[in-house]
């Protein structure tokens, strides 16, 4: 196990890495909760910056986890996504840099987005809000940013589909573990609701499988059966069960941070790799294997 780290550290190493010409816009989203949601929004964050991509990541989930793991302050007073979405702020004004790279960037979260759901429902073009903002932001912006990821609540409320109608593509998270995809219909169902009437050109580009214990059957047996519905959405890469993933947040760091030799830091730069290459120029169009 050890040296087969060692190739894989080695094979990064060498590895040349081709960022996109134009801005992917990532939505990682699953309805189930503790699947790894955040958790990998942020380390395919720090990966892809690792590999010299310029990433804004914006915290939607009023937790704020991801702005605690990214170490950027989103106490009640900072400005934040809540002030984008309700008091129309520019996207530029809110964003901050994370103490790990000035190329990570972080639209963090506050407490005030909880209450965001209910003040949305009154507002103006309510499921539009983050898009616009979003797309300001990406042409005024002085720096190319390479990719976007959003992380969402676990639930379909109206931040969830501000975060449809703002993405390109879904990435969706899932746990190599019994019910694995258990409420992965109703995501599909949501998606397709979401093409039909808001974002016709969204669509399920990338499925991460995480929390593998290659100890068990039971998540060889997850893996192929998510792998068997979802061939060509399915990343090679796996996130395995990893002490140093679990960690790294209570440092206010990512794994790559935290430990960029463990295992979990590896499998994400391998992960963050292979979403590289699917966003390769020629390849834009077709990636992902489809709408589904």
């Amino acid at each position: 196990q050890v040296a087969d780290l060692s190739g894989r550290r080695r094979a990064l190493e060498t590895r040349t890495v081709t960022l996109p010409t134009q801005t992917q816009v990532f939505t990682v989203s699953n309805q189930k909760g503790g699947v790894g949601k955040t958790t990998s929004t942020v380390n395919l964050a720090a990966a892809l910056v690792a590999h010299g991509a310029r990433v804004l990541v914006i915290d939607l989930d009023p937790q704020g986890n991801a702005s605690t793991a990214l170490g950027v302050p989103h106490s009640a007073e900072v400005p934040s996504v809540y002030d984008v979405l309700i008091d129309e702020f520019p996207l530029a004004d809110i964003i901050q840099a994370s103490p790990e790279s000035p190329n990570l960037l972080c639209a963090p979260s506050t407490i005030h987005l909880a209450g965001a759901e209910i003040e949305l429902v009154s507002q103006v073009a309510r499921e539009h809000r983050l898009r616009r903002a979003l797309d300001e932001y990406l042409a005024s912006t002085h720096e190319h940013v390479d990719v976007v990821l959003i992380d969402c609540p676990p639930s379909l409320g109206l931040l969830t589909i501000n975060a449809f109608a703002a993405a390109q593509q879904v990435l969706i998270p899932i746990q190599c573990e019994y019910y694995a995809l258990e409420g992965l219909s109703q995501l599909l169902g949501s998606v397709q609701m979401i093409q039909k009437h808001l974002n016709p050109t969204l669509r399920v580009s990338t499925i991460l499988l995480t929390m593998y214990d290659g100890r068990t059957k039971l998540a060889q047996q997850v893996a192929d059966e998510v792998r068997s519905h979802f061939p060509n959405e399915v990343l090679k890469s796996v996130i395995p069960r990893s002490v140093r993933v679990s960690e790294a947040p209570s440092f206010g760091q990512t794994v790559i941070a935290y430990d960029g030799n463990s295992a979990g830091a590896i499998a994400y730069k391998e992960a963050a790799i292979e979403i590289l290459d699917r966003a390769r120029p020629q390849d834009t169009t077709t990636t992902g294997g489809g709408t589904l």
